[in-house]
């Protein structure tokens, strides 16, 4: 028997790391403070009218001519191996993944983030993922950035959020329009968890939630975040709202072990049913 699949959809930016990306290495390459720059992106996006994460993507390319620096692939990618994780974020995919496995589910993660594409492929759980959808550049002849090729915010996190649903590639954006009967689609939205911390999540947590997926809004052990985290749970935008402890015993681990459970048993309830089905229909069924 085929094992039933199950998606895990992270948020990045202080779901799995404990900052934003750009933030350990990125920004003090390029002679700034990460709260300085952050400022002045967000202030140039405002003048301009211009979305904060397209804003950001230009004043990085901007910024980095400025100073003289070459902003390419290869200078993104290895910025990735100063990110800092959350406690266990570096264990749990392995241990998650071999829970689900005892109970004859394979779990398939995936990124949604704000962030690049290019930072996390260089990072170390990159291997984890199935598919990464993040802001990413396009590069010219020279090899730095000469426009944004992805824009990732709130709307287009609902958008991948579909494609992983209905079992779709990266680029596939004409058939995520594309009307998909519910038993067609490939990893149903009841067997999605979306773990996510920020304003661009709150859609696709919601609409997760909506769909009978499970919605985990994940905070700083210890801070103030909690209480934004908590006013979405309130809100009935999320399931749940955790610390972001990913280490074995913690709340994460355990709420998400206890998912994992209800979803094999409902799944091996389902086959009871349909078995049962076909005994009053006088099909004959291997015992």
């Amino acid at each position: 028997m085929k094992r039933t699949k199950v998606a895990f959809v992270y948020d990045f930016d202080e779901t799995l790391s404990t900052t934003y990306m750009q933030d350990y290495f990125l920004i003090p390459e390029l002679g700034m403070k990460p709260d300085d720059f952050w400022r002045e992106a967000n202030a140039w996006s405002a003048r301009n009218g211009v979305d904060q994460v397209t804003g950001s993507m230009y004043y990085f390319k901007m910024t980095a001519q400025k100073k003289g620096l070459r902003l390419t692939k290869e200078n993104l990618a290895s910025c990735g191996a100063f990110i800092v994780y959350f406690k266990g974020v570096e264990e749990w995919f392995a241990r998650i993944n071999k829970y689900g496995r005892f109970l004859d589910l394979d779990i398939e993660h995936y990124i949604i983030s704000s962030g690049y594409e290019e930072i996390i492929e260089g990072c170390g759980i990159r291997k984890y993922f199935k598919d990464v959808y993040g802001c990413s550049f396009a590069y010219g002849e020279d090899g730095t950035p000469v426009w944004p090729a992805r824009v990732v915010n709130y709307s287009a996190k609902v958008q991948y959020l579909s494609k992983i649903n209905k079992g779709l590639g990266k680029y596939d954006d004409k058939e995520v329009n594309e009307y998909t009967p519910d038993d067609k689609r490939r990893i149903p939205y009841t067997r999605i968890l979306y773990f996510g911390d920020g304003m661009t999540d709150i859609p696709s947590m919601k609409m997760v939630k909506d769909r009978n997926g499970i919605a985990i809004a994940v905070y700083k052990p210890h801070s103030h975040a909690k209480t934004k985290a908590i006013k979405l749970l309130r809100e009935d935008r999320v399931n749940f709202a955790l610390p972001a402890d990913y280490r074995e015993g913690k709340e994460i681990d355990c709420v998400v072990k206890t998912i994992l459970n209800k979803l094999a048993t409902e799944r091996d309830l389902d086959i009871l049913k349909q078995r049962e089905n076909k005994k009053k229909q006088g099909i004959k069924c291997p015992v």
